[in-house]
């Protein structure tokens, strides 16, 4: 399989060298410090060998040849391997594959398969294809043929792992665990965004939940506004004709009533008679109220007659019946102061007394005596008075008389003229009513066409505002919501209902107007989160879905690897004890699980199948449990170099017999072997040839002449190594 090998500028190789690989087993033959580790170190180089320690060299520049006095340093060293993949071993559909490496003073790498760039992982796979792992199990360096026995268990378990074949296991293991921890960014990455969306869509959500509000109360006013504008029109159009009839009626009603106004006004016009009648009236009631006067005088003056005449019978009727009845009252005073003059002047004897009593008896009596002449004189006075008295009261009763008679006559006279007025008034008043009731009903019909006017302004204002609250509806929730035609046959209802539904219309409009309106926008948004939620919500689910395949994937790679690890270490344990006993002349060595008992380990090793594949997950280390003959050997420290080197050998071969790679590079690895051994190593080189391409560098002339072709390695004093070849079954034939 391994066909060839170029090496151009790496370590010791500074100018173009190829071996070719045509026999089963290949020699690599010189002497110490030509350079023949340096072959091995370049497969390891193009195998993706990242350790500067395993190529010997600290840093990727000490790869690159340093230069000598006789040749200057390179800048790049490459290193090219060319398989033959007639089998298809490899997965790429050319019959051969080359891998190149090449790498600069920079310390940059440049990996290529069939000089296609490519990068270190592509390589690691492809060469995992062919049982070709990371572990160079497959390449034992110089002084390394015991480090499979030094190696930690974990390491001990990578190569065997490796050797057997399950790096492809691994590979894909870790290609499903990165792709699971890739998935489980992303899920988390998409659950963050959910997390950031939701709080959004919450607020949209409801949003939402607002507009669909806003369109169920849309559709109610679209409902309600169809009815009512239907019911607003039909009243309108009823009530401007009622109205617009009705004012044509009182237009022509006030038009006969203001031309027969006119006429009756035209006939009722002012000629004068009124104020004659007036003036007469006026006449009679000043002839009437002046014989009213004086007939008033005069029976005043005969009042005052009657009772100066009672007075004056009354005084005769006294003067007769007593004559002292009318004595004055200076008089009775005079009397009375004489008597008490002549009472003051009485003494206290008899005499005087009598002559006072005398004195006061004769003033009296001459007091009498004046007052009855007197009496005589004024009774004749009083008799003439009466006289005259009754004598004015007949004079004054013929003059009443006739004053009576004049005033009947005036009053008579007042009350002709005054049915005369009040017959020529009643004539004008009825002419006035007449005119006034036809003012009233020209006044009202000329009211009626006011209110008539004022009732159709008010119905355009309707049908304006109407309009006006229409287009408002429009706007608020569309056209198209209020084309739909109403019921035209409405039943009559009071105007209260339909102004209650415009209430309700006003109330509903702000409640639309509250919730935000229509908000397409909005919806939009929200269809757009939420179009981008229910794909993240996909996206959540796939992704679920690929982390539990992935996971099943892993589980099933972890089931797989431990079986079939425990299987190949069953075959390897077999061929390690026959390779072992061979080499030793008997005893035993295998390999254990790191921490199980002994006994454990060798029930495990002698049963196992798939229901103990599950203890292998948590893939304890390898130990090596060896018995050398004639020895007690409790640990590999207590064996010697040269039984390392043989336990070494053995396990490697053991291992290359269980799954044999395509190539097995041994440098140096017979070193420690005396001649017995060495012929057995041979044996076990010859019989390995049989399914692994070998490359051994060696001193040993047992192992080269096991080998088909022997390259040798030379070094002059320009440092530089060179190749020589032979091939021995061409010199065979040459020697015959």
């Amino acid at each position: 399989m391994l066909k060839k090998l170029e090496i151009i500028g790496f370590k010791s190789f500074a100018r173009k060298a190829t071996l070719d690989f045509s026999s089963a087993t290949t020699a690599i033959v010189g002497p110490n410090g030509s350079g023949k580790s340096n072959v091995a170190e370049a497969f390891r180089f193009a195998l993706g060998e990242q350790s500067m320690k395993s190529m010997r060299g600290k840093r990727s520049e000490d790869l690159i040849f340093n230069g000598s006095p006789a040749a200057p340093r390179a800048n790049r060293a490459a290193v090219t391997i060319v398989f033959d993949n007639t089998s298809r071993v490899f997965p790429i559909d050319f019959n051969e594959v080359s891998l190149e490496r090449a790498v600069f003073r920079d310390g940059t790498s440049d990996y290529r398969i069939n000089g296609s760039k490519v990068r270190l992982r592509d390589i690691q796979e492809l060469l995992a294809r062919a049982n070709i792992g990371e572990s160079g199990h497959h390449i034992i360096s110089q002084g390394e043929a015991d480090r499979i026995l030094l190696a930690t268990p974990r390491e001990r378990r990578a190569m065997l792992e490796d050797a057997l074949g399950l790096r492809v296991y691994e590979f894909k293991k870790q290609d499903a665990e990165r792709k699971l921890e890739k998935t489980q960014e992303n899920m988390e990455r998409v659950e963050s965004l959910r997390r950031e969306l939701a709080p959004h869509l919450r607020f949209l959500g409801k949003q939402i939940e607002k507009l669909e509000k806003a369109e169920e109360i849309a559709r109610e006013i679209a409902q309600r506004a169809r009815e009512y504008f239907a019911r607003e029109d039909a009243y309108l159009v009823e009530e401007r004709r009622k109205a617009q009839s009705a004012r044509e009626q009182t237009a022509d009603r006030f038009a006969l009533l203001s031309a027969e106004l006119s006429a009756v006004r035209a006939r009722t016009g002012d000629d004068g008679r009124s104020a004659e009648h007036e003036r007469a009236v006026q006449k009679a009631e000043a002839r009437a109220e002046e014989a009213r006067a004086r007939h008033s005088a005069l029976l005043r003056e005969m009042g005052r007659v009657e009772g100066a005449l009672a007075e004056a019978r009354k005084r005769a009727r006294g003067v007769h019946q007593d004559p002292y009845a009318k004595i004055p009252r200076a008089d009775i005073i005079a009397l009375r102061d004489d008597i008490e003059s002549h009472t003051q002047k009485t003494a206290d004897t008899p005499e005087a007394l009598r002559a006072a009593l005398i004195a006061i008896r004769t003033t009296i009596r001459a007091f009498a005596e004046r007052f009855i002449t007197t009496s005589q004189d004024y009774l004749a006075d009083e008799e003439h008075a009466l006289q005259r008295l009754e004598k004015e009261r007949e004079d004054l009763a013929r003059k009443e008389q006739d004053l009576a008679r004049e005033v009947e006559k005036a009053q008579n006279a007042l009350a002709e003229v005054r049915m005369e007025a009040r017959a020529y008034e009643e004539s004008r008043r009825e002419e006035g009513r007449r005119t006034i009731d036809l003012a009233q009903e020209h006044a009202h019909s000329e009211a009626e066409l006011a209110r008539l006017d004022a009732r159709l302004a008010e119905l355009a204002r309707l049908a304006q505002e109407e309009e006006r609250e229409r287009q408002e509806i429009s706007a608020l929730i569309g056209p198209a919501a209020l084309s739909t035609p109403a019921p035209i046959d409405l039943p009559p209802e009071p105007r209260a209902v339909q102004e209650k539904r415009r209430t309700e219309l006003e109330r509903l409009k702000i409640r639309l107007e509250e919730t935000g309106g229509a908000g397409e926008d909005i919806r939009r948004e929200f269809d757009e989160v939420s179009a981008r939620d229910q794909f993240l919500a996909r996206e959540l689910a796939d992704l679920t879905a690929s982390k539990e395949s992935l996971q099943t994937l892993i589980d099933d790679l972890e089931n797989e690897l431990a079986k079939n690890f425990a299987q190949g270490l069953e075959k390897v344990n077999a061929f390690f004890g026959d390779f072992f006993s061979l080499m030793f002349g008997g005893g035993s060595a295998r390999l254990v699980l790191e921490g199980l008992p002994t006994r454990e380990r060798e029930e495990e090793e002698e049963e196992v199948n798939e229901e103990d594949t599950a203890s292998l997950k948590s893939k304890p280390g390898i130990d090596v449990s060896v018995h050398v003959p004639k020895k007690r050997v409790q640990s590999l420290v207590q064996l010697s170099g040269g039984e390392r080197a043989l336990t070494s050998i053995a396990l490697i071969f053991a291992m290359s017999r269980v799954n044999p790679p395509p190539f097995l590079i041994l440098d140096e690895t017979d070193a420690a072997l005396d001649e017995a051994n060495s012929r057995r190593y041979g044996d076990m080189i010859e019989a390995l040839a049989q399914q692994s391409q070998l490359i051994v560098i060696t001193h040993n002339r047992e192992t080269m002449r096991r080998a088909g072709t022997l390259y040798g390695v030379t070094m002059g004093e320009n440092g530089i190594s060179k190749l020589l070849s032979v091939k021995f079954d061409e010199a065979v034939a040459v020697a015959k």
